[in-house]
């Protein structure tokens, strides 16, 4: 091989190694995070609003989670969650057919409260904000749900399963989502604000 050919190949070959690099980084930085599951007997999804002037205590007993989450991998990180608004629980059954009814939710029509990420940034600590778009009745807004991760650790219980902790707090207002029509739009009776609070226990197997 003469030296010009010599060169050729050379310079092809590190070319051919550094996009092959660059290539196997980029593929690192998207791959999927750890994949969690919710244990649904050690979690909650609950929230507040005041009635005149006295916060009233709820939850939602159905709810379904898609959470892939790792601190060193915020990029392949999403959160996907549906909340079934039949499911909500005020402990009062007059009250929570009310809010499924037309005045407020209109499960007949919609059905699910969504809410799905577009990116998870840190924010200091063991704290993190998921950024996505939260849709309740028919209405979308951008929304970002705050959460700490408390810690991680092997499960002591099930072989090869990781377990962690999650607890994250928000609020929203129900009108900017149209919550409440006619007269239950005004809000001296049924407050606006509601706050949100969820205790996630999760598994991921190793």
């Amino acid at each position: 091989m003469n030296r010009f050919n010599y060169l050729i190949t050379t310079i092809f070959t590190i070319l051919l190694f550094s996009v092959s690099t660059l290539f196997a980084s980029n593929n690192n930085d998207t791959d999927t995070a750890t994949a969690w599951t919710v244990d649904k007997a050690h979690s909650a999804v609950n929230f507040t609003i005041n009635h005149f002037f006295t916060p009233v205590d709820g939850n939602f007993n159905d709810y379904e989670a898609t959470v892939h989450f790792d601190p060193e991998n915020l990029n392949g990180s999403h959160i996907d969650v549906t909340i079934p608004v039949e499911s909500v629980n005020t402990r009062n059954d007059r009250r929570d057919n009310h809010l499924r009814s037309e005045d407020f939710f209109n499960t007949s029509v919609w059905p699910n409260i969504r809410f799905v990420s577009n990116s998870i940034e840190h924010a200091g600590d063991n704290r993190f904000v998921a950024k996505g778009e939260l849709t309740i009745r028919d209405v979308t807004h951008s929304f970002e749900l705050p959460f700490e991760l408390l810690g991680v650790m092997d499960h002591p219980m099930r072989e090869n399963t990781k377990v962690a902790g999650i607890v994250a707090e928000a609020a929203l207002m129900r009108t900017d989502y149209g919550v409440g029509v006619g007269d239950w739009a005004a809000t001296a009776v049924v407050g606006d604000r509601v706050n949100i609070k969820l205790n996630l226990e999760l598994l991921a197997s190793e």
